[in-house]
């Protein structure tokens, strides 16, 4: 039994050693570059691809690049491939013109070149050389990051001594992780009881004295590339915050005084007016009327009662010298002279007879 079971192991052995020897003289892709590699965007980045072809890989060489398809149930997109000796491009020419093979894929180098990459472009590449019978692959995952733009740094509240002060640091660009480091350029270390927070940004003085005055830096960085703003910190004598509150007191109060002042300004002006104006209406109803001219007075008269003149009688307002007139039917009828004084008119007159009458001043 004991023969039986070395005898097996020394098959089992000879098999692995011809497997090793096989996959030895079979194609390898002999590339040792980083299988991840972050670049900053805008930048160009290489891809490695080199490999050996076995002694018995005498086919057609076939070089594939592929973007993988992060879900497993899709099929890769291929981009490049170099056969028959000429090199295609497959789909959006926006990503495949900007591909390219770095040397000779018939020497050994299927690596290629991505330039001017973008955010779009992070994925996983795959590199396939074929030649019959042998067949490699490689995988290589690009990230393409965009570097920190220059912070900003400002101060959170005042630099009044004996109080905490809080200097802020903050990078409006760039991709994640984004971590920001405080450092003093001048008047020593940081202040002992100083905290800082490397995500946030913040560095934090709990007691602010002449001591840590100075040129502070904050460097915002990422995995592609960082940035740098300054801030120069003062010590300020604490202000007297009682004068504050009872200057703001005593302003607030001035100001209603006048508000109210104002105010009663209007009224009065408002009562002025309207005295004013009661006043003249007052003396224009006291004022008496202007007398109005007999004449126009009997004209109005006699509009109103809708008589009509007579052509070639005169009309008068006076009544001393007109004669009596006859209590008969037969009265004398007066023609207009051209002294204003009524004449008889002769007896023969086709026209009727008017008789005066002394309500209205004039012959009806």
């Amino acid at each position: 039994m004991e023969c039986v079971f070395r005898s097996v192991g020394l098959k089992v052995a000879g098999l692995l050693l011809l497997t090793i020897q096989l996959r030895t003289d079979a194609m390898v892709v002999t590339s040792s570059g980083p299988q991840t590699i972050q670049n900053a965007q805008g930048n160009t980045v290489n891809l490695g691809c080199t490999y050996t072809p076995g002694p018995e890989d005498t086919g057609e060489l076939d070089i594939e690049w592929s973007n993988v398809s992060p879900d497993m149930t899709q099929k890769d997109k291929l981009i490049l491939s170099f056969t028959g000796g000429q090199t295609h491009r497959y789909g959006d020419p926006s990503i495949s013109s900007r591909l390219k093979f770095t040397g000779n894929p018939k020497q050994g180098d299927a690596s290629i070149s991505i330039s001017d990459v973008r955010v779009s472009d992070t994925a996983t590449y795959l590199c396939k050389v074929k030649k019959a019978p042998g067949v490699d692959t490689r995988k290589v995952t690009l990230v393409v990051m965009v570097p920190p733009s220059v912070p900003k740094c400002w101060i959170e509240g005042g630099e009044e001594k004996g109080g905490p002060v809080s200097l802020r640091c903050k990078s409006y660009q760039g991709s994640n992780p984004l971590s920001y480091v405080w450092k003093r350029e001048t008047g020593g270390a940081l202040p002992p009881d100083a905290t800082q927070d490397t995500q946030t940004g913040e560095l934090l003085i709990k007691n602010h004295t002449d001591s840590n005055v100075g040129s502070y830096m904050c460097e915002a960085k990422n995995a592609v590339g960082k940035a740098q703003c300054k801030y120069a910190l003062r010590a300020y004598n604490p202000t007297n915050k009682v004068g504050i509150i009872v200057g703001a007191v005593i302003g607030a109060l001035l100001l209603l005084l006048l508000l109210l002042l104002l105010i009663w300004l209007l009224v009065c002006c408002c009562h002025k007016r309207r005295y004013e104006k009661e006043v003249a209406n007052e003396i224009r109803e006291d004022a008496q009327a202007p007398e109005s001219r007999p004449g126009s007075r009997n004209s109005s008269i006699r509009s109103v009662l809708g008589y009509r003149t007579h052509p070639g009688v005169h009309y008068s307002s006076v009544r001393k010298h007109l004669p009596s007139v006859s209590e008969s039917g037969h009265s004398a009828i007066y023609a207009g002279g051209g002294n204003d004084t009524l004449q008889p008119a002769a007896a023969g007159d086709r026209h009727a007879r008017l008789q005066y009458d002394h309500r209205y001043g004039y012959p009806v």
